[in-house]
């Protein structure tokens, strides 16, 4: 369960005519959305076989987006934190809410020695830290907690993602839905009683609208 994996502490109508859509598609005026995942995309498996049949895995050179109400969905990244601790790159964790718990993570295979946690920062420096991370090429995952980001950061972090090529998730609250995101991969993380419900609300390539369950 998520609890045990931390520790507190602490409008006139438009007419349109002539206009040609393949010339505007051509030029990126127009965005045309694409059911299918590209496949020139590469994914870290999740090691939830539901999760991994809705999104293929969590996107290498991009940052996802966890929304939920309360910073929810840590034990969904266990799996791949574990696989991804045996590297020699780091993890790192930019101002989560609560202390990681280490036996907890330790006992999911996770490798502490390798874990960077980043606490006590202002907005400006965890800004500036999980973006140099991002971008350093010397971590395997970055995580970090906002609750609110303008698009210009976004577009920062995503840019930072896509140079370093590690995987990049951010823990934002739900109102962030509403906001625009450069991110690849969006999901709304619902807790439940046995685990997660989820919703795809944008994925590189493809409209959103799939969901799935995972039990923890």
């Amino acid at each position: 369960m998520p609890d045990s994996l931390c520790r507190a502490e602490i409008t006139d109508p438009v007419i349109m005519a002539d206009i040609n859509l393949e010339k505007l598609v051509t030029r990126g005026t127009l965005w045309r959305g694409r059911q299918d995942v590209s496949p020139a995309e590469t994914v870290e498996p999740t090691g939830w076989e539901p999760l991994d049949a809705l999104i293929g895995g969590w996107p290498r050179g991009a940052l996802t987006e966890l929304l939920s109400n309360r910073y929810s969905g840590l034990p969904l990244l266990i799996p791949a934190l574990a696989g991804l601790s045996d590297t020699d790159r780091w993890l790192v964790w930019t101002a989560p809410p609560h202390l990681p718990y280490a036996p907890a993570l330790a006992a999911r295979g996770v490798q502490m020695e390798k874990v960077l946690v980043i606490r006590q920062a202002s907005l400006s420096q965890r800004l500036w830290v999980t973006e140099q991370a991002l971008r350093s090429g010397d971590c395997a995952a970055v995580l970090a907690w906002f609750e609110h980001l303008e698009i210009a950061p976004l577009r920062r972090l995503q840019l930072a993602a896509e140079q370093g090529g590690g995987i990049g998730v951010l823990f934002r609250p739900t109102d962030a839905t509403r906001q625009s995101s450069p991110a690849r991969l969006r999901l709304r993380v619902i807790p439940t009683t046995s685990g997660f419900d989820l919703e795809v609300l944008k994925r590189h390539g493809g409209w959103g609208g799939g969901r799935c369950s995972v039990r923890l």
